[in-house]
């Protein structure tokens, strides 16, 4: 631009110099180009359950998978390592309140777990020894802490006011914390989306340009640009003709594919990038990879082309109930038990029932082929080796 550097000095404003430019140059300007920041999802429950699990495919199924499988595995209980068949604990985690049934509160349970990485249950008792589990809504609660820092109660916002529950056992019931494991936070847990959530964004935003890319008539925003060879402008009348026949003429999915009838000066120019230069389909389908792995599905049981890792789907059936489902139950029938057992007695353990889970019936039945084959265990041997007590005499 032919400035001198530096500025001459005005008063009043604090030291800074004035431009001054040649004599004899050409006007001219600086553009400047300014790439603004990617607006991002917020990373809190309320946010994440409507962005994810209500508005995204990938989300949502994720989520139901898990849960679901997980809900429908029974629990067993064990007293001095021995099988219960028929005991209080059971029924309450068969029924846990008027209102669900125990799949279903369990299914809550995960899901809670899943998308907040926290989930709250609430044991309730009455002078009849009637006993009740209900989840509270993650968002909101609070954990209470004491002096120390210690968690001590969890404070439930109602309308009413603040509600709060001793964390624990005590003569009217109490409450639980399950919590996933957060590298950043002494109370509260990570959630798996959380993890995910570019991604998310970036499969949401997908979706968004392709629904509006449709209702633009499925082409790429662009200009008619009037460049006539003689000169000259539009008149303000053929300019607000032209305005009104592209709107009611050429906008909307129906009118997709018309073609466009310039008159002589006016050219089309694409100003978007096209599906094929976004690489549009392949960019979706890295964001719903990226979601599965943070969940820990295969992302071929969610049909996501182009990661087949395993060799079929009951292979990736398999490593998705060994490697997510399985240790998630185990974590939640350990704290299950662990919280809810000394109301019943100490000696009590929670556990689940691998032989009912249908995913992996192959495995079980590879299992019972080897056991059965082995010649040098006694039969006492081999039912303990698959989990079952000795034979009952008589």
């Amino acid at each position: 631009m032919g400035w001198n550097w530096p500025w001459a000095a005005r008063s009043g404003d604090g030291g800074a110099r004035l431009e001054t430019r040649s004599a004899g140059m050409s006007p001219g300007f600086v553009a400047l180009h300014l790439h603004g920041d990617a607006v991002w999802t917020r990373g809190d429950y309320a946010a994440l359950a409507r962005e994810g699990f209500m508005r995204n495919p990938v989300v949502h199924r994720s989520v139901r998978m898990i849960a679901q499988a997980a809900a429908t595995i029974p629990f067993l209980l064990y007293e001095d390592g021995e099988e219960l068949s028929d005991h209080p604990l059971l029924d309450l985690v068969a029924r846990p309140n008027t209102r669900q049934s125990g799949p279903s509160f369990l299914e809550s349970l995960y899901g809670h777990l899943l998308m907040a990485g926290n989930a709250y249950a609430e044991l309730v008792e009455t002078a009849s020894s009637a006993r009740e589990l209900h989840l509270l809504r993650p968002d909101r609660v609070t954990v209470a802490a004491d002096a120390a820092g210690w968690p001590v109660a969890l404070e439930e916002r109602q309308s009413a006011g603040l509600r709060r529950v001793a964390l624990g056992l005590g003569e009217n019931g109490g409450s639980h914390h399950f919590a996933l494991f957060h590298p950043l936070d002494d109370h509260y847990g990570f959630p798996p989306l959380l993890a995910a959530l570019m991604a998310l964004d970036v499969h949401n935003a997908t979706g968004r340009w392709n629904k509006a890319l449709l209702d633009n008539s499925a082409r790429p925003s662009g200009a008619l640009v009037y460049a006539p060879k003689d000169g000259g402008n539009l008149t303000d009348e053929q300019y607000e003709r032209l305005k009104s026949e592209l709107e009611d003429g050429y906008s909307g999915a129906v009118r997709a594919g018309r073609p466009l009838l310039l008159e002589g000066g006016l050219e089309w120019k694409a100003m978007g990038l096209t599906p094929k230069d976004m690489d549009f389909i392949e960019a979706k389908n890295a964001a719903s990879r990226d979601i599965a792995l943070a969940f820990g599905i295969p992302p071929m049981m969610l049909g996501i082309p182009g990661d087949n890792t395993y060799a079929n789907y009951q292979e990736a059936n398999r490593a998705f109930y060994r490697l997510t489902v399985l240790p998630l139950v185990e974590r939640i029938a350990q704290e299950l038990g662990g919280w809810l057992g000394p109301r019943f007695g100490r000696r009590l353990k929670l556990g689940y029932d691998a032989d009912r889970i249908e995913g992996l019936s192959v495995e079980r039945e590879a299992l019972w082929a080897r056991i059965s084959g082995a010649d040098f265990l006694t039969d006492d041997e081999k039912r303990e080796a698959v989990g079952y007590g000795p034979r009952a005499l008589g």
